[in-house]
């Protein structure tokens, strides 16, 4: 264990043997029950049963951070296993696809970047740890591992439908698929930025580039691109439900990402003043009376 603490190279190996078996658990559950009930049912009882091997895996490694990849590790399978599965590839179904594997590479690049072994972990889970307790394992499981696999399961489900049907891209879809690219962008920019501050950190507050104008582009970016997902998707299929995982994705970070990120930088002296100056998302100045 202390080898892997000190072994990025060796902790990132052991991750993606993880995910393998993950990802190999969840096929083959969806191969074994997809037979007798709904597609769409199938999809989450394998993905609950692979979010079930990485939270084992957790607990084995007394560390959460190991499902972090997940979000980025779901859409990518789910939208490649249908994208090869699909009776007919439109232009559509390519340009969707491509917004969600080029969201899931970035989010991944950045994680496995920012993952330097298993002495690193998520500070929230470690705030979670410290207050939970004993509890810590149904917390971890509930709260860090299967919400977040719901909430992204729903926000997949859209481009998965899509890429069963032979749907054709209307032009207003093909503008949200540019837009949730563009959000992929957005995201990219925001975590350079915020690494090559993490180096220099000359300032308490990141004030450069796109933080200069929003505490939280990168979130703003997530936020970005599953509604554009989910609106292309309703506007191409007529099924308002398919906005249901950008909404819950939009509370989740609403309610709670942005909160537990500002209570963590309020320890730090002028957040008050820095508040002010900066929008948690969308960098627009209230008027002056």
């Amino acid at each position: 264990m202390q080898k892997l603490k000190n072994s990025r190279a060796l902790t990132l190996l052991v991750v993606c043997l993880i995910y393998v078996v993950a990802v190999a658990v969840g096929i083959l559950t969806y191969v074994f029950i997809c037979d007798n009930i709904e597609w769409w049912l199938s999809v989450m009882i394998a993905d609950i049963a692979a979010t079930m091997v990485v939270f084992i895996f957790s607990l084995i490694f007394k560390n959460a951070s190991i499902y972090d990849p997940y979000w980025g590790v779901q859409p990518f399978v789910i939208t490649v296993a249908y994208l090869l599965g699909a009776q007919s590839l439109t232009f559509y179904h390519v340009a969707l696809a491509v917004a969600v594997l080029l969201w899931s590479v970035r989010f991944m690049a950045n994680w496995s970047y920012t993952f330097t072994g298993f002495g690193y972990e998520d500070w929230r889970y470690v705030m979670l740890k410290e207050k939970a307790k004993k509890l810590y394992p149904i917390v971890c499981l509930l709260g860090i591992d299967l919400f977040p696999t719901i909430i992204v399961y729903f926000c997949i489900m859209p481009v998965a439908l899509v890429l069963r049907m032979e749907a054709q891209m209307p032009p207003l879809s093909l503008v949200f698929v540019v837009t949730a690219i563009l959000s992929v962008v957005l995201q990219g920019v925001a975590d350079c930025q915020m690494h090559k501050y993490r180096k220099q950190r000359t300032t308490l507050f990141i004030r450069t580039g796109l933080w200069k104008y929003s505490r939280h582009p990168n979130y703003l970016g997530e936020i970005l691109m599953w509604w554009s997902i989910a609106l292309a998707c309703v506007i191409s299929t007529g099924m308002a439900l398919l906005l249901n995982g950008a909404i819950l994705n939009t509370i989740m970070f609403l309610v709670i990402r942005i909160p537990m990120a500002d209570k963590r930088q309020s320890r730090k002296q002028g957040f008050d003043e820095y508040k002010k100056q900066t929008r948690a998302l969308l960098p627009i100045k209230k008027k002056q009376h």
